[in-house]
This record gives structure tokens, C-alpha cells and sequence, in this order.
């Protein structure tokens, strides 16, 4: 995961790359006006002193614009502060105003996020003890708010007889999407798993083991209702499937079409299976999902975005979103994220709206509104001085000009 918020780069805006090369055009011209200056005036018998050439490269470099971005910048950052946005950089705010993409992670962002198991399915031939049992076990080494509910669907009179003595705990991370407990049993040890579908089903058929028909509808069916299914293994052998149930956050749907109208494609990453992505997609009112996504897969379709030209804005909370969060021109964290969310992005949203997005784009619009009348003013000052300074240098040997 350090690794690859360590390679995440941010690329220059569009606005930013025509700015630079608008300013290094204008010195360069300036430059060679101001050297070509000494031959006509030495023609011209108009004595010029380098210290007045440099004064007038001074003068005409397009200075003034340089310093008010910092400025604009600055301004931006004041106004994100007003909507409960802190940014981290004027340059953030102004890249806001031109995004094309918005990815939402979907716990947490899109959903409340606090996602709780609701019932256990046993798999056929399973008894139901047995499979709240293992379900249980597996949970413990489960630091995030489902394994956590899990244990507590599982209920005191099973948590409470459970021993983990000389047990090894294996912790859920992004990357196996499970968990579980290698427990020594009766002189054996017994393997206990709990995970998405696709990574448990993995498990069972490396071990030449089958994954139940019955199980995989159950599965299917939990995730038609936009729940989560994890499956549960003792051994390599399927013993059921947990249901976790989340709540999309109100009013999300509205402000979701408000960004779509403002020209901003919403896509909704998750880990879950196709089918919950799905669900939770169309409710929620999102032009797109990536599902089973893990971190590296959000990286990588940030950078395909970029590579053809677009610029893309990335919302989270987990330390699993900080590498997307990192590579995204615009990446907003929760404050009720991890810290290394918040470390990653180059904002942080006070209030946890993922829709907040849509003031901030407002606001980077008018700064880069501002910042075109003030480059406009800009070139047209140094323009001017350039016109009224030079037929100055020579007013004494030509008095036409």
C-alpha cells in the first residue's frame, strides 16, 4: 500500500500546461526584443545602457500574473474553508473546476457505512450452531465494523465460550478479502476463513473441494438486495454465508444528477460482487461501478482516464482509497476517514458529504473564471508597457515617434 501511494503522481492540468507555456512565450519574446534592442539603438545613434535594457526586461516580463496565482490560490482555499472543505493547495481547488471523473468509494461515501450482519444462511447439511460458531471464530481477527457485527449477531452464549489459545489470527486486508483463524483442534488445526465470494470460492477449489450450487444462489439473492454476502469455510468447506445489509445516505440520488448536468461522469468503486455493485449503483444513481475492486485496480483506472486526456477527482475514506486518492488530480477525504486517506488527498471534506464535490466544482469554476481576466489583464499590461516604453527609449534621436 506504501508503495504505491509512494508512486502516485499527479499530473498538470490542461490550463496549467497552456499557462506555462503562454508565460515562457511571452519572456522569450520579451527576451529577444530586449537583446535586439542594442543593435537598432547603436543604428539609431541612441545611446542605451545595459542596466536600461535589463529595467526593461523587468518591466515587460509577465510578472504580474505570476504573482497573483498565489493569490487566486490562496483565495480558492479560503472559499473551500467557507463551503468545510480544507484544501491543501490553491492548485486543487482551480483543478476542481475542470474534472471530467468522479470516483466514490462506496462504504462510507455512499453508502453510511456502517454495515451489519443480519442473519447466517448455513450451507446444506450444515447445523446452524456450527456455522455461527465458525462464523464467530473467523470474525475476531476482523477489526472493521462488519467483522465486529458479526460477533455480536453471533450473540454472547457462542462469543463467549470461544478460545483463541494458541490460535493464529489471520487479519482482513484489501488484497485476500478475508479472514479467519487457524485454530488448534484436537491435536489438529483447523482452518477457518470468512470472505467475499469469489476469493472463498477460490480457496475451496484450489483444495479440490465444491462450492455448493445452494450457497452461490444464497449468495446471489443477498446481492440482489443490494446486501453483502461472505462466505464461511472450515477446512476448505463451505459452511454458509453471512448477510451484511448497508443503507445508501439520503438524497444522494438528486445531487449525483446535479454533477451529471455539470458535465462530471460518476463511477462507484467497491469490493462487493457485480450484482450488490449493481444495486447499490442504480439506487444510488451513479453512470458507472467497479466491483471487486482493490486498491491497485482504482489506481490503475484513474491513470487510464488521465492517459486519454481527462482529469479525475477521487472521494474515500479507507486507508485501501489512499494510493487512488494520491493518483487522482483532486482527491477529497472524509474527515471520519483513516489518516492515511486524509494524508493521500490533497482535501479534506469536514462534513463527509461525498456530494460536496459539487461546491467545490463551483468554486473552482470562478477561479479559473478570475484567473483568465487577470491573465487577460496581464498580457494586455505588458503589452501596453511595451508600446509605451520602447518609442520612449528612442524619442530623443527620432522625435516623430
Amino acid at each position: 500500500m506504501i508503495a504505491l501511494v509512494e508512486g502516485a503522481s499527479r499530473q498538470k492540468t490542461p490550463n496549467e500546461i497552456a499557462l506555462t507555456i503562454l508565460l515562457a512565450g511571452f519572456t522569450l519574446i520579451f527576451i529577444i526584443v530586449c537583446v535586439a534592442l542594442k543593435p537598432f539603438a547603436d543604428y539609431a545613434n541612441t545611446p542605451i545602457t545595459v542596466a536600461a535594457l535589463i529595467s526593461l526586461f523587468v518591466c515587460l516580463i509577465p510578472t504580474t500574473i505570476g504573482g497573483l496565482l498565489s493569490a487566486i490560490g490562496i483565495a480558492g482555499m479560503d472559499r473551500a474553508l467557507r463551503a468545510n472543505v480544507i484544501a491543501k493547495s490553491g492548485r486543487a481547488v482551480e483543478t476542481a473546476g475542470d474534472i471530467d471523473t468522479l470516483l466514490l468509494d462506496k462504504t462510507g461515501t455512499i453508502t453510511i457505512g456502517n454495515r451489519k450482519a443480519t442473519n447466517f444462511y448455513p450451507a446444506p447439511g450444515v447445523n446452524q450452531a456450527d456455522m455461527v460458531w465458525a462464523s464467530a471464530l473467523s470474525s475476531l481477527a476482523d477489526e472493521t465494523p462488519e467483522g465486529k457485527s458479526i460477533v455480536e449477531l453471533a450473540g454472547n452464549d457462542v462469543t463467549r465460550n470461544l478460545s483463541t489459545t494458541g490460535s493464529t489470527l489471520i487479519k482482513f486486508t484489501a488484497e485476500t478479502r478475508s479472514s479467519g483463524i487457524d485454530l488448534p483442534l484436537n491435536g489438529e488445526t483447523v482452518r477457518i476463513r470468512k470472505g467475499a465470494v469469489d476469493s472463498i470460492r477460490n480457496l475451496v477449489t484450489k483444495a479440490g473441494n465444491v462450492f455448493p450450487e445452494a450457497t452461490t444462489k444464497q449468495a446471489n439473492e443477498i446481492a440482489a438486495n443490494g446486501g453483502t454476502p461472505l462466505v464461511v469455510i472450515e477446512n476448505e468447506v463451505v459452511k454458509g454465508v453471512v448477510e451484511l445489509q448497508d443503507i445508501i445516505k439520503p438524497g444522494i440520488a438528486e445531487r449525483f444528477e446535479r454533477l451529471r448536468k455539470m458535465g462530471v461522469k460518476t463511477v462507484m468503486v467497491t469490493g462487493d460482487n457485480p450484482l450488490t455493485a449493481k444495486f447499490i449503483a442504480e439506487k444510488a444513481g451513479v453512470d458507472d461501478f467497479i466491483a471487486e475492486a482493490k486498491p491497485e485496480d482504482k489506481m490503475n483506472y484513474i491513470k487510464r482516464e488521465q492517459t486519454g486526456g481527462k482529469l479525475v477527482a477521487m472521494m474515500g475514506d479507507g486507508t485501501n482509497d489512499a494510493p487512488a486518492l494520491a493518483q487522482a488530480d483532486v482527491g477529497v477525504a472524509m474527515n471520519s476517514g483513516t489518516q492515511a486517506a486524509k494524508e493521500a488527498g490533497n482535501m479534506v471534506d469536514l462534513d463527509n458529504d461525498p456530494t460536496k464535490l459539487i461546491k467545490v466544482v463551483e468554486i473552482g469554476k470562478q477561479l479559473l473564471i478570475t484567473r483568465g481576466t487577470l491573465t487577460t489583464f496581464s498580457i494586455a499590461n505588458d503589452v501596453a508597457k511595451y508600446f509605451a516604453i520602447v518609442p520612449a527609449l528612442f524619442v530623443v534621436s527620432i522625435p516623430a515617434l
